[in-house]
C-alpha cells in the first residue's frame, strides 16, 4: 500500500506538470486532435460547390487525404485511427465521387462494397444523420432526390417546437431544408408552406452568423459549417454567408490537407484540465490564473436567440460560441475551486444561468431545456455534472435544484444498474458520473447507488481497469471515472478495487507524464467517437487527486453540507 501511495503522488506531480506544459499564454489548454474523415469530406464537398476554382488545390489535397485514410477493409472511420463505420464510409465514398471520381474509382468501389457489408445505408440508426448520408449519396448520383425524406422546413415557423425538436442541429437543418425546397420543391400545399418558411429559415441562419461574429464557422466545426455552405451554395442563397463559410474552411485546413472534427474546443479542454488540476492540489497555483481569466472573458454576454438561451453560460469554444450545459457546468466547478471564488461575479452569474437551464423534470440537457431531440437530453451524466457544479459552488444538498436533479436521477437507472451518457461512450462513464454525484449529494447508501457501485465493481477487469463494461478495450478515461466514483461513493481507499485501479492508472502514465487518450467522446452517438487528451489528463488527475485526499484524511467524506464545501484556500 505505501508503494501505491508514493507512486500515485509521483504520477500526480508528473501529470500536472505535463498538463501545464500544454497551457497556452491565453490560459487555454491544447491537445493533439486527430484528423476527421467527416470534416474533410464535408469541407471539400462544400468548396466544390461554393468555390471550385479558387479552392481547387485544397479540394485535390483533401481527396488525396481521404484516399490515404481509407482502411484495408474499404471503409473509413469517423476520425483517423478509428475502425470503419457506415456514416464515414458512405460520406467519404460519395465525396470522392463528387470531387475526383476519375482518380478515386477504386477507392469509391471499395467504399461502396464496404457499405453494403454493413447492411447498406440503413445501418445508420440516427434518422437525421441518415438523411445527411443520403444527401451526399444523392449528390454523387448514387441516389435520386426522391429517395430522400423531405425535411419539414415549415417547423422553423414555430420557435418552441423547432428548438425542442431540432435543437443544436438548427443551422444545418435550416440550410439543408432550404436547399431541398429550392432544388426539389414539394408540390401542392406542402410546397406553399415550405416557400413561406424560407424567409424564417434564412433569418435563423443569419442570427447564428451574426452571433458568431460573421465568421461563417457555424460552431467552429468544419462539418456543420460545410453543410451550411454546401446547402446555401446549391440553393443560390445568402452569398455572403457562403463566402464566409468557404473562407473559414480554407483557413481551418490542416497542413496534410485534412480537417478536424471540431476546430476549437478550448473551453472544453480547459474546463476539464482545470478541475483535474484543482482536484490534484493545484487550486492556488498561479499558472491557473490565466485560465480563470479565460473563463471570465469567454462567458456569454448576449442571448443566443436561436436556442432562446440567456447570457451567462459558456460554449465549448469561445465568447461567441453556442452556450452549452456540459462545458458550463465544468467551468463553474473549476471557478468554484479557485481561490477567491466567494467574490467571483462570473461564477455567480454562471450559477444563475445553470439553475435557469434545468429541465422542468429536474434533469439537465445539453443545449435546449425540455428538448425532445434524443441526442440533446435529458442526460444522466450532464445532470450529474449540474449537481456537482452546484455543490462545488456551495449549494446545500437539500437545495431545490439539487434535490430535484437527484430525484430525477434515481428514476433513470437501467435494469442492470447502469446509466446512459449521451456524449461519451456508454456505460461506465454514465454510471460513474451518476454514482459520484449521488455520493456527493449524500445518497451513497441509496439502493440505486448500491446497484451502480455493484455494477462498477463487477465490471472492473482483473488488471484493475475499466472499459465500457462490455468488450471495448480498457481506457484511462473510464478507469479514472470509475475510480473517482467509487471513492466519492465511500469505498475505502485501501480497498482492493481502489488500489488496483490506482496501480493501473499510474502504470498507464506515459514517460512524458500524460496519458494516452481513447476515442470515448461522442460526435455522432453510436457511430463516431473521438479522443480528447485534455479530458483524459484531467480525469486521471481528478481520480488520483481524490485518492490522495482520501488517504491523507483517513478516507473522510468530501460530501458537502448545508454550509457548503471547504474553500480552495482551506483545502490547499
Amino acid at each position: 500500500m505505501p508503494e501505491v501511495i508514493e507512486r500515485a503522488g509521483h504520477a500526480v506531480r508528473l501529470g500536472a506538470e505535463e498538463l501545464f506544459g500544454r497551457q497556452r499564454e491565453n490560459g487555454a489548454f491544447g491537445d493533439d486532435p486527430p484528423s476527421s474523415v467527416l470534416g474533410t469530406a464535408g469541407a471539400i464537398t462544400a468548396l466544390q460547390f461554393a468555390d471550385p476554382a479558387g479552392s481547387a488545390e485544397l479540394i485535390a489535397d483533401g481527396a488525396r487525404w481521404l484516399r490515404s485514410a481509407q482502411l484495408p477493409d474499404g471503409g473509413w472511420g469517423g476520425v483517423l485511427g478509428a475502425g470503419s463505420e457506415p456514416v464515414a464510409t458512405s460520406v467519404a465514398a460519395a465525396t470522392l465521387q463528387i470531387v475526383d471520381s476519375a482518380a478515386s474509382a477504386e477507392a469509391i468501389a471499395a467504399g461502396r462494397a464496404r457499405l453494403e457489408q454493413f447492411g447498406g445505408i440503413a445501418a445508420v440508426t440516427d434518422p437525421a444523420v441518415l438523411l445527411l448520408c443520403k444527401t451526399f449519396l444523392m449528390l454523387a448520383g448514387f441516389l435520386q432526390p426522391s429517395d430522400l425524406r423531405r425535411l419539414p422546413l415549415e417547423i422553423v415557423l414555430f420557435d418552441k417546437p423547432r428548438r425542442q425538436n431540432v435543437s443544436f442541429r438548427t443551422a444545418p437543418f435550416a440550410a439543408m431544408a432550404l436547399a431541398q425546397s429550392v432544388t426539389d420543391p414539394a408540390p401542392g400545399l406542402r410546397g406553399l408552406t415550405s416557400r413561406l418558411a424560407r424567409g424564417k429559415a434564412l433569418k435563423l441562419l443569419r442570427e447564428v452568423y451574426e452571433h458568431e461574429g460573421r465568421t461563417g464557422d457555424f460552431s467552429e466545426d468544419p462539418w456543420p459549417s460545410a453543410l451550411v455552405c454546401l446547402s446555401l451554395a446549391r440553393a443560390g442563397l445568402a452569398p455572403d454567408m457562403v463566402a464566409a463559410s468557404a473562407g473559414y474552411l480554407r483557413r481551418s485546413v490542416r497542413p496534410d490537407g485534412s480537417w478536424d472534427a471540431v476546430s476549437n474546443l478550448d473551453l472544453t479542454r480547459s474546463g476539464f484540465a482545470a478541475t483535474g488540476l484543482i482536484a490534484a492540489g493545484y487550486a492556488a497555483d498561479p499558472r491557473l490564473e490565466p485560465t480563470r481569466q479565460l473563463f471570465h472573458r469567454c462567458q456569454q454576454r448576449q442571448e443566443f436567440t436561436v436556442l432562446a438561451c440567456p447570457p451567462g453560460g459558456w460554449s465549448f469554444s469561445g465568447a461567441r460560441g453556442w452556450p452549452v450545459t456540459l462545458e458550463s457546468a465544468e467551468i463553474i466547478a473549476a471557478l468554484a475551486g479557485m481561490p477567491g471564488h466567494q467574490s467571483d461575479s462570473a461564477l455567480r452569474t454562471g450559477l444563475e444561468w445553470l439553475r435557469g437551464r434545468q429541465d422542468s423534470r429536474g434533469s439537465w440537457s445539453l443545449w435546449v431545456r425540455d428538448t425532445k431531440l434524443a441526442n440533446d437530453g435529458p442526460c444522466p451524466s450532464i445532470t450529474s455534472q449540474g449537481i456537482t457544479a452546484l455543490l462545488d459552488a456551495g449549494e446545500p444538498v437539500d437545495g431545490p435544484e439539487v434535490s430535484k436533479a437527484v430525484a430525477w436521477l434515481l428514476t433513470q437507472q437501467r435494469p442492470d444498474g447502469t446509466f446512459d451518457n449521451l456524449w461519451y461512450r456508454d456505460y461506465t462513464t454514465g454510471t460513474s458520473a451518476v454514482l459520484a454525484a449521488l455520493g456527493r449529494a449524500g445518497q451513497a447508501d441509496h439502493p440505486v447507488a448500491g446497484r451502480a457501485r455493484q455494477w462498477l465493481t463487477d465490471t472492473q477487469r482483473p488488471d484493475g481497469s475499466w472499459g465500457d463494461g462490455a468488450e471495448a478495450d480498457s481506457s484511462v478515461e473510464e478507469t479514472a471515472w470509475a475510480l473517482h466514483a467509487l471513492l466519492e461513493a465511500g469505498l475505502d481507499p485501501a480497498a482492493e478495487p481502489v488500489a488496483k485501479a490506482v496501480d493501473w492508472l499510474v502504470s498507464a502514465q506515459l514517460p512524458t507524464g500524460g496519458w494516452q487518450p481513447s476515442r470515448i467522446c461522442a460526435y455522432i452517438r453510436h457511430h463516431m467517437y473521438y479522443p480528447n487528451g485534455a479530458i483524459t489528463r484531467g480525469l486521471a488527475l481528478r481520480a488520483l487527486g481524490l485518492y490522495q485526499h482520501k488517504i491523507q484524511t483517513g478516507g473522510g467524506s468530501r460530501a458537502v453540507t448545508a454550509a457548503g464545501p471547504a474553500s480552495s484556500e482551506e483545502s490547499g
